[in-house]
């Protein structure tokens, strides 16, 4: 492709809008025009003209792209949005960006993470597996202050939520916007908020329906707690017990105490008269 550009560059640096960018090979543009259209066109959220636009900037000004970062941030939320993790990573940690573009950049490194391994795992993740990702792929230096990140909601947007929640698990997609700009989140956070929940509620309802399964009665749900039958040793005196499975019992921790009880049985047993079969006299 061929780029016409005009002897005399120009020195405007106005924004241009959205509709002047497909006319822009028309034009010779400085650096900080075409940060311009990028930063309309990111704001806009018109990521495929965005992606476009970046395609037929000319070669011969690659380098000068290369050294504003406001391009290199557009470039980036491409290379996002089209999947390219590999391209984005490279740029968020070959150039030191002010803190003005750090949130967005933190945000496009830890996302595409968490896409990749969702990929590979064929699920969603979860909080716990969004925290190891985390601490698997930290932030670099290049878009990170030093500070630790606080990924928890505050305890005002947690309450938004959870008195959402108890009218409706299931909120509408314009819902959650509404909810998202007044707990201060973002849509995704607000959308990924009720899904964990939801599924955290699932669980716990599975759980206590086993554990009542397990100690109610099977007949008919009568409320009474099942007693299973004592082993055949618990029942029997160690009279009655063969000589070396009653020694090897007795002789457990375990049976310390059985044995006790066994012995005053024995005892007992011993005191009582002894009566003759009709056969023996």
């Amino acid at each position: 492709m061929s780029y016409i550009f005009k002897a005399e560059p120009s020195t405007s640096t106005a924004p241009f809008s959205p509709c002047d960018i497909d006319k822009l090979h028309e034009f010779a543009f400085s650096v900080d025009q075409v940060a311009s259209v990028c930063e309309s066109l990111e704001s806009a959220g018109d990521i495929d003209r965005l992606s476009r636009f970046l395609w037929s900037l000319p070669l011969n000004q690659s380098e000068e792209w290369g050294k504003d970062e406001r391009i290199l941030k557009s470039r980036a939320v491409v290379c996002y949005h089209r999947g390219e993790y590999r391209e984005l990573y490279s740029i968020i940690e070959n150039y030191f960006f002010t803190k003005a573009c750090h949130e967005k950049l933190q945000f496009l490194w830890n996302e595409a993470h968490y896409s990749e391994a969702e990929t590979i795992r064929g699920r969603s993740l979860g909080a716990v597996d969004k925290y190891r990702i985390r601490k698997k792929f930290p932030l670099p230096q290049t878009i990170w202050d030093g500070k630790i990140q606080n990924h928890c909601f505050k305890e005002k947007s947690r309450a938004i939520l959870k008195e959402w929640y108890s009218k409706n698990p299931y909120p509408s997609p314009h819902t959650k916007r509404e909810l998202a700009l007044t707990a201060g989140l973002t849509a995704t956070q607000v959308s990924n908020w009720f899904k964990n929940r939801r599924q955290r509620d699932r669980a716990a309802q599975i759980k206590n329906k086993s554990d009542r399964g397990g100690m109610m009665g099977g007949s008919g749900g009568s409320g009474q707690l099942l007693m299973s039958s004592p082993p055949l040793h618990m029942t029997m005196t160690p009279l009655q017990m063969p000589q070396h499975q009653s020694l090897t019992y007795i002789t457990h921790p375990a049976g310390l105490l059985a044995a006790q009880s066994y012995a005053a049985a024995a005892a007992y047993q011993t005191s009582l008269p002894v009566y003759s079969s009709p056969e023996s006299v």
